[in-house]
């Protein structure tokens, strides 16, 4: 609300608020940014902190599969092409873990789910994710009193200190979700794309060495054939920006 005054968005949060498309989409926003943060700080909780990574490392290309999927759009030869390596790297680790990687795809669909209900919401960031959390409030304050009842809930249970930590988490989060929203309307596609890979690569070097997760030879073959993927994708989406800019340079260079 702060940011909001500050930013006089206040008059974008009720237009929205107004509209029930937007908002219904917005709120599926919020759930779906739930799921796929609960089920993190599960991954996390529970020393899974690679199949954590791996689900990040396939977003992207589930992002463009949902693209393909519910709004209809192209992709290149080569987009294809990184989405079937993906895939067969995908059933590689599911093979070496014997079951299926259930955290990493979650975690995966369900954030490629919050950017397809963004996209088509078409909200700023800042009331865009005021929405999202002002959703989320009520069903948040019921958990905690439902927690902090039965005694097991952090301030309870290891002080305020813990509770302040926890609390700390939440502009932890917001942040980044800020940043990128604003990075997206500023970077060129190419960039944004391997930009958008440092995070899962942090999470994974954190849980094979921090965390002491282990990786199996099939998990590696699994995650190489990803990196691959990736590279395919990241090349192709940055020689198609490179023409797009060669195209409007010489557009411009003609009405000049």
């Amino acid at each position: 609300m702060l940011l909001l005054a500050i930013t006089r968005s206040l008059g974008s949060v009720r237009e929205v608020v107004r509209t029930p498309r937007r908002l219904g989409l917005l709120t599926g926003a919020a759930v779906a940014i739930t799921i796929n943060w609960t089920t993190y700080v599960y991954s996390v909780s529970t020393n899974q902190v690679v199949e954590a990574a791996l689900g990040y490392f396939i977003n992207p290309l589930v992002t463009v599969a949902l693209g393909v999927v519910v709004l209809r759009e192209r992709l290149r030869p080569w987009q294809w092409i990184a989405i079937a390596i993906a895939t067969v790297g995908v059933v590689t680790i599911g093979i070496g873990e014997a079951a299926a990687p259930w955290l990493g795809l979650v975690l995966a669909f369900s954030f490629g789910a919050y950017g397809l209900l963004k996209k088509m919401a078409k909200v700023d960031a800042i009331p865009s994710l005021t929405i999202e959390t002002a959703v989320l409030v009520p069903f948040a304050f019921v958990v905690l009193v439902l927690i902090e009842s039965g005694g097991s809930a952090a301030i309870a249970s290891q002080g305020w200190g813990m509770g302040a930590l926890l609390a700390f988490l939440g502009p932890v989060t917001a942040v980044p979700l800020l940043a990128y929203a604003a990075a997206a309307n500023r970077l060129p596609l190419a960039v944004l794309g391997i930009l958008q890979y440092f995070t899962p690569t942090v999470i994974f070097l954190l849980g094979i060495t921090v965390f002491g997760d282990t990786v199996n030879t099939l998990e590696w073959i699994g995650f190489t054939f990803i990196w691959f993927a990736l590279a395919v994708f990241s090349t192709d989406a940055w020689r198609q920006a490179r023409h797009a800019n060669r195209a409007d340079s010489l557009e411009v260079a003609e009405q000049a």
